[in-house]
């Protein structure tokens, strides 16, 4: 146990967390070898793991935690472009490419991630075929994201309508009780901004409105949706 309250588990061998999402969840022979090269360590909240720009020098593993890759403008402007999950691979595109890292990765909680150096990493995925395709749809899945983030802020007609979409998404995995969601969004309203990207004051005079209508409220952590098919309206679905 860290000092983060966080467990770390030490062995993806004797792993309780590998689940048939994450990138570890490969054959006994391959797991096996990966165990072999990767070092696990309880990273704090807030804490910088990647740097959008540096060179590659190896690949994160996700195992608990949630953490946030984000891009910056010159002027300083930041998107976060996606919110990981565990089981998700952070720097592997430019690990194999050999270009710069894409994103900066930040955690938003305590988080326990598995790092791999860059040449055990290439010649672990030269070695194992099972591991070369987890990798495969991994990137893919990436580019899929990342398709969905230029859809959702290039042809959304107004912020709105981008906040609205990213309310319903969060709230797909809520509980329902009596036409009521509720989903625990244990972020600020300036990341909420950056995710949605405009100002962390559009999205307070957004919420303000929201609650106002009866349509959805952020109390504390916990996103509330009150009204669905309002929400469902703006974004026109």
């Amino acid at each position: 146990m860290s000092r983060s309250g966080l467990h770390c588990v030490e062995s993806c061998l004797s792993c309780h967390l590998r689940s048939r999402g994450f990138f570890c969840n490969l054959s006994p022979e391959s797991i096996e070898d990966f165990n072999r090269i990767k070092h696990a360590a309880v990273f704090p909240e807030h804490a910088v793991v990647l740097v959008e720009g540096q060179s590659p020098w190896g690949i994160f593993v996700l195992c608990q935690g949630r953490a946030k890759l984000s891009t910056t403008s010159r002027d300083g402007k930041t998107l976060i472009v996606r919110i990981a999950e565990p089981g998700e691979v952070l720097g592997l595109h430019a690990v194999i490419t050999g270009g710069p890292y894409e994103l900066t990765v930040e955690t938003m909680q305590p988080c326990q991630l598995n790092f791999v150096g860059r040449e055990d990493m290439l010649r672990f995925l030269n070695e194992h075929a099972d591991a070369a395709l987890h990798a495969t749809q991994h990137l893919a899945r990436d580019c899929s994201d990342s398709y969905g983030v230029v859809r959702t802020i290039g042809l959304s007609h107004s912020v709105s309508e981008r906040f609205a979409r990213f309310l319903l998404e969060t709230a797909e995995d809520g509980e329902v009780s009596n036409g009521t969601v509720r989903v625990r969004l244990a972020m600020t309203h300036e990341e909420i901004s950056q995710l949605v990207g405009t100002s962390r004051e559009t999205i307070t005079r957004l919420l303000s409105e929201f609650r106002r209508n009866s349509m959805a409220e952020l109390k504390g952590s916990t996103l509330i949706i009150h009204n669905h098919p309002a929400l469902k309206s703006l974004v026109g679905a």
